[in-house]
């Protein structure tokens, strides 16, 4: 009836997979939780520990194959209709989260998003930029996401049919990381396949630090300007690419760069702050983007 499907890199998932195989056997449901690490190094160890459960395995690829190209991997070798798809560094707020989520199967749901926390404690200086960003842009309440179903759905904590994965799949060539969601997503709502969701969240627990965020959000920009260079993606679906198109018809983006230029170090010193700004957080990613886009 389900299988649970978590792509790894470099994170110890065994109380992540020991917590899900005992809330799903209590459903008393066929289940398998499959779990393929992309050729990480770390916690190779204590992740092989899962296949000591039934329905359940760890395995690793002998190379990288990306983030898209993994939850394809993992959909294909599911057995089951209903996949959940979980990433490594989510864990479930509630006990009946697998309860929860049979429930929506029952109700014939094709797509499921249960929602994303962050927990409340504030975290070391270095961490503040990703859990600000986290709590204000990704963990929303279930009033705010019914509003927008496709733009606030995430792949971290999905259930869906996998007929629609396989007949949609993830774009594999996005290799790195960044807005692969955004697309799945953009490419079920142009296919007229509605999304639910509900109030089944998992809490996200890793979090990077300042620095290696931004970095990464640089590289996720460069996949962001190949979308739009590709017509995969509208302004429609991305705040960034109308910022930057309104901006080029006021023939502005050239002083844009220049003032972002001017600016960003100072920038980047409040984003790695004990006060960042999401507001410059977004004058930084327009930047960025508008950078890529005059090469």
């Amino acid at each position: 009836m389900l299988s649970i499907l978590i792509p790894v890199y470099n994170y110890n998932i065994f109380t992540l997979v020991e917590t899900l195989r005992k809330q799903t056997l209590e459903c008393n449901i066929p289940f398998e939780i499959i779990c393929l690490d992309d050729a990480s190094q770390d916690f190779i160890i204590e992740n092989q520990r899962i296949n000591q459960f039934n329905n359940s395995s760890f395995s690793i690829l002998e190379k990288n194959i990306g983030r898209s190209t993994i939850r394809n991997l993992l959909a294909q070798k599911a057995v089951y209709e209903n996949l959940l798809f979980l990433d490594a560094d989510t864990f479930p707020v509630h006990n009946q989260f697998i309860s929860n989520y049979i429930e929506a199967i029952k109700k014939n749901k094709k797509v499921v998003f249960g929602g994303i926390l962050y927990e409340n404690k504030k975290p070391a200086k270095e961490l503040l930029l990703r859990w600000i960003y986290g709590r204000k842009r990704e963990a929303l309440s279930l009033a705010d996401r019914i509003q927008n179903p496709s733009d606030f759905a995430l792949v971290s904590n999905l259930l869906i049919k996998k007929e629609i994965v396989v007949r949609f799949p993830f774009d594999e060539n996005l290799t790195k990381y960044g807005y692969e969601d955004l697309l799945f997503f953009s490419v079920l709502k142009s296919n007229l396949i509605a999304i639910t969701h509900i109030e089944n969240p998992v809490f996200h627990l890793n979090l990077e630090s300042s620095a290696l965020f931004l970095s990464k959000t640089k590289t996720a920009l460069q996949n962001l300007v190949f979308l739009d260079a590709s017509n995969k993606i509208s302004k429609k679906e991305s705040k960034i690419i109308a910022s930057f198109e309104f901006l080029n018809r006021l023939k502005l983006i050239s002083v844009f760069n220049f003032v972002f230029r001017k600016l960003e170090t100072k920038i980047e010193r409040n984003l790695v702050s004990e006060k960042p700004s999401l507001f410059l957080f977004d004058i930084y990613k327009l930047g960025c983007y508008c950078f890529l886009k005059s090469k």
